[in-house]
């Protein structure tokens, strides 16, 4: 029976959720940048608190990555004071670079031993192939020096000392790199600072050893490094910071 009622209209509204817009893998570039700044923030304090040879191997490597060279597999460990790599196959190329050095190391050593002040010298010259080299280090000790204090004057027993070396090392085609280097005590009388010091006691030695036959075309560098490559960090004012090394380059 009609009542003349109408029956109620349902209307039913459908919501549309819009998806969320994707977010692509852009936090995963952010997080591998994240851990690579970290592990490079670690390797740095790693070699800040490493010892001066292990430093000296890690930057001969950007120098010669040659030196490095191992057999598939290989492990490199750095680091041993006469610059042995544990885990490492040399080329023969390498290999005979090395054994080269080394005969001359022990020839140099040899022939120091006639110097009239070998005893009194001994302790103070270092020499042994490390991975950037046949590297000869004279060392100052104490009260004794190889030069003058605080001057770049040589004394007589370095110049007979840096004769022999030179004398040996005329029988490599090895290119040569002379350093000079301080302790941290500072010196700046008239504006000379150790800056100026290591690099005046490097180039004396420089003109002894050509003097002495070493021709100019194999000197590779001469570098003064004031007391900025400490041989002893934790004793800056030890004085066997102060000293001028001769390192002989792999290879020719």
């Amino acid at each position: 029976m009609n009542t003349g009622k109408q029956a109620p209209v349902i209307i039913v509204r459908k919501v549309s959720h819009g998806k969320h817009a994707h977010h692509g893998g852009a936090w995963k570039v952010a997080y591998a940048d994240f851990v690579t700044a970290m592990m490079a923030f670690f390797m740095v304090m790693w070699l800040v608190n490493t010892s001066p040879q292990v430093k000296s191997s890690v930057a001969s490597y950007f120098r010669e990555p040659g030196v490095f060279e191992t057999t598939s597999g290989g492990g490199a460990m750095l680091g041993a004071a006469a610059g042995a790599l544990a885990g490492t196959a040399p080329t023969p190329g390498i290999a005979a670079a090395r054994e080269a050095l080394e005969r001359a190391a022990e020839r140099i050593r040899e022939a120091l031993e006639n110097l009239p002040a070998f005893e009194e010298l001994k302790d103070r010259i270092e020499i042994q192939v490390t991975a950037e080299g046949l590297r000869i280090e004279l060392l100052d000790a104490g009260d004794q020096s190889f030069f003058g204090i605080g001057s770049a004057d040589v004394r007589p027993e370095t110049i007979g000392t840096l004769k022999v070396i030179t004398q040996q090392l005329l029988t490599l085609p090895n290119r040569v790199a002379i350093e000079g280097h301080t302790d941290s005590r500072p010196y700046t009388a008239g504006g000379y600072s150790n800056w100026e010091l290591s690099s005046s006691r490097a180039n004396a030695a420089r003109r002894i050893m050509e003097e002495a036959g070493l021709p100019s075309a194999r000197l590779e560098a001469l570098h003064g490094f004031g007391d900025a490559r400490l041989r002893y960090p934790d004793a800056p004012l030890d004085a066997r910071n102060r000293r001028v090394a001769i390192v002989v380059r792999h290879g020719s």
